[in-house]
C-alpha cells in the first residue's frame, strides 16, 4: 500500500488528516517550549505511562508493553517527543537516523482497539499536564497528532515485510538493563 493509502486509513480511523497532524510540529512557539522543554516532555511521558501501567481494566493492553520496563518506555517516548516537537535530536542519538514508527512497533500486538486505548491515555495525560493547562492550541494539536499517528502505525502494520522491522525485534545496543 502507498503512503497516501496509509494516510487515508489513518484519517478514516482517527478523524484527523495527515496535514492536520503536522500542525503540532509547526506551532510557534514550539510545543517543546510551551510544555517546558525536556522536563515537560518527561512529565508527559511519566503521566502517560503511569496510566498505562496502572490500567487494570485491560490486561491485554498492558501486555503490549511487557517487553520493556516502565522507565525504558518513558525514556524512549520522552526522547521521541522532544525531537519531534522542536527540541534537540535525543531520539536520533539513541535510535539512529530514522524514526520508522511503524517498523519499531511491528513486533507488538497493536490493532485499532489498542490505538484507541493508547490515545485515551495520552489525551488524559495531556489534560493532566500543568504546563498545558491554559494552552488550548497546544493541547488540541497534540491530541490530533497522537490520534493520527497511533492510527497510522496500526494501518501500516498489515503492510510490513519482515525486512522492514526495526526496534521491537532486536535489543538496542545502548540498552541499560
Amino acid at each position: 500500500m502507498s503512503k497516501q493509502g496509509l494516510q487515508h486509513l489513518a484519517k478514516l480511523n482517527s478523524g484527523v488528516s495527515y496535514e492536520e497532524s503536522l500542525i503540532a510540529e509547526q506551532l510557534k512557539p514550539t510545543i517543546y517550549e510551551r510544555i517546558g522543554k525536556e522536563e515537560g516532555f518527561m512529565k508527559l511521558s511519566q503521566l502517560f505511562y503511569d496510566r498505562v501501567f496502572d490500567d487494570n481494566e485491560a490486561e491485554w493492553f498492558l501486555n503490549i508493553f511487557s517487553s520493556s520496563t516502565k522507565q525504558e518506555a518513558v525514556e524512549n517516548q520522552y526522547r521521541f517527543f522532544v525531537q519531534t516537537f522542536g527540541g534537540p535530536d535525543l531520539y536520533r542519538q539513541k535510535k539512529g537516523k530514522y524514526t520508522r514508527l511503524v517498523g519499531r512497533h511491528a513486533a507488538y500486538n497493536i490493532g485499532k482497539r489498542a490505538a484507541i486505548r493508547w490515545v485515551d491515555h495520552m489525551e488524559s495525560a495531556i489534560d493532566e499536564h500543568e504546563a498545558l493547562e491554559g494552552d488550548c492550541e497546544a493541547k488540541e494539536h497534540l491530541k490530533k497528532y497522537f490520534a493520527y499517528t497511533a492510527h497510522y502505525i496500526v494501518a501500516g502494520m498489515d503492510y510490513m515485510r519482515p525486512d522492514q522491522l526495526s526496534g521491537g525485534t532486536k535489543m538496542d545496543t545502548g540498552r541499560i538493563w
